[in-house]
């Protein structure tokens, strides 16, 4: 009953408040595709595949905290063209047990296989995580527990399957023309993790 009584509380104040925020989530899930579970305000990981809202978001400022079991591979896919070849048509933030590692593309907070993150402030496994992931235009952002990790120009991504320096990543066109307008999804990678206070505002 107090959980409800917070969603209601929650979606009335979105309604009143003109900062332009709102769940992500449908509380039932109706805008949603996927089998993961979704009690008490918490997106919880569930095997059968990816986990897609349905809403197509273009510009926007996704703001969430997660939480990961130890050795959880997982990621938050943004502006991706298609539910079935997510691997290649949309940008993919890392979510991974990976606190105390160096900085790669392949951590906790990077721009998967493009942007490794400026540092490293992921948490232990078992405590929530604070992330924001800003898109506008060509540039995005990343800022994890209150640290700015990513600032990306897709303008300098010129080449498919190539960081500007230089090194290999997995898309077979530039970056900077990958579809803008697309779905959000959260990665099935086969490991626990959890979401909650999942929240967006649409930008211009």
């Amino acid at each position: 009953e107090i959980q409800q009584c917070a969603t209601f509380f929650r979606q009335a104040s979105t309604m009143l408040n003109p900062s332009g925020w709102k769940d992500l989530l449908a509380g039932d899930l109706s805008n949603c595709t996927g089998k993961w579970r979704y009690a008490g305000g918490v997106l919880e990981y569930a095997p059968g595949g990816n986990f897609f809202v349905n809403d197509v978001y273009h510009n926007f400022i996704l703001d969430l905290e997660f939480k990961l079991a130890s050795q959880t591979n997982s990621g938050i896919f943004i502006r991706n063209a298609d539910h079935q070849t997510w691997q290649h048509r949309g940008m993919e933030i890392q979510i991974a047990d990976s606190h105390g590692q160096p900085v790669d593309t392949h951590i906790c907070g990077a721009v998967y296989d493009c942007q490794k993150p400026s540092s490293n402030p992921t948490g232990k496994p078992g405590v929530w995580n604070r992330l924001t992931i800003a898109a506008a235009g060509p540039r995005i952002e990343v800022v994890m527990n209150g640290v700015r990790i990513i600032e990306m120009d897709l303008t300098r991504w010129t080449i498919p399957g190539k960081n500007p320096d230089n090194t290999d990543n997995k898309f077979p066109q530039a970056m900077k023309d990958l579809d803008r307008p697309g779905y959000i999804g959260f990665q099935d990678h086969g490991q626990a993790v959890w979401y909650r206070h999942i929240r967006i505002k649409p930008l211009p």
